[in-house]
């Protein structure tokens, strides 16, 4: 590539359960490309501070942890299930998932100079070859001249449906109608609030997955790559069933 062309970004934002994730990793992997799990960042924050002794409410210590925050994302090969996090060299996927985690990362992300700090960190995983970064603010806020921004939505009760089936095969006790009515509050707050509300940037590609399967997302993606980057075709979709 050229050194004038700057690295190519696809961004893959969305609400929680319309399959962002899952697509954004497989997208990092089948291209090679490094990924960014934009939501993780606050709870490696929260993490980061225990190890050090940072107090959560330390915004000034906060900021130069969040700022050089040494983290490193691994995008899952076809055999596994979610992607490796590592934190100073140590992989911490399993440590951030807890409530204490969840927890602190409250805390963190309520600090505006952390909050800074962070958007100054996500763009420095703008790496050659490229980059595939996964939230909900990641095309409109942190990578708005990426080439090519995806948007996956699903309607509430799709979404609902997928995570019921999640938590029930973790044993937990959780209805439909419970999860749809949660689903569609954090959506209403979302898309609200006065920070990077949870919206699609202007030029990005909306995909409705409520009916289809990885495989049908990843074909739709595999055109768009080709569209707006330039790639073979089967790049992304070669290795669907």
């Amino acid at each position: 590539m050229p050194r004038s062309e700057p690295i190519p970004v696809i961004t893959v934002d969305g609400p929680g359960g319309a399959g962002k994730g899952t697509i954004a990793q497989a997208l990092a992997h089948r291209l090679g490309w490094h990924f960014l799990d934009s939501g993780a960042l606050y709870r490696l924050v929260a993490l980061a501070a225990e190890w050090h002794g940072i107090d959560l409410d330390n915004e000034s210590a906060l900021v130069p942890l969040a700022g050089h925050l040494d983290v490193r994302f691994v995008a899952p090969d076809d055999g596994e299930d979610e992607a490796r996090i590592y934190l100073e060299g140590e992989e911490v996927t399993g440590a951030i998932r807890t409530e204490s985690a969840g927890a602190g990362a409250s805390r963190v992300a309520a600090l505006p100079a952390v909050r800074e700090a962070l958007l100054e960190r996500q763009r420095d995983f703008r790496q050659a070859p490229g980059l595939v970064a996964d939230g909900r603010d990641m095309g409109t806020t942190v990578f708005p001249d990426a080439p090519l921004k995806l948007f996956l939505t699903a309607s509430a009760e799709e979404r609902a449906r997928r995570r019921y089936n999640q938590l029930s095969d973790k044993g937990l006790d959780v209805t439909l109608a419970g999860l749809a009515e949660e689903i569609r509050e954090r959506d209403r707050r979302d898309s609200e609030r006065s920070a990077s509300p949870l919206r699609p940037a202007g030029d990005a590609e909306v995909v409705d997955t409520t009916d289809m399967g990885i495989p049908a997302v990843l074909a739709r993606v595999d055109d768009l790559c080709q569209q707006y980057l330039g790639l073979a075709p089967g790049a992304v979709a070669g290795g669907s069933e």
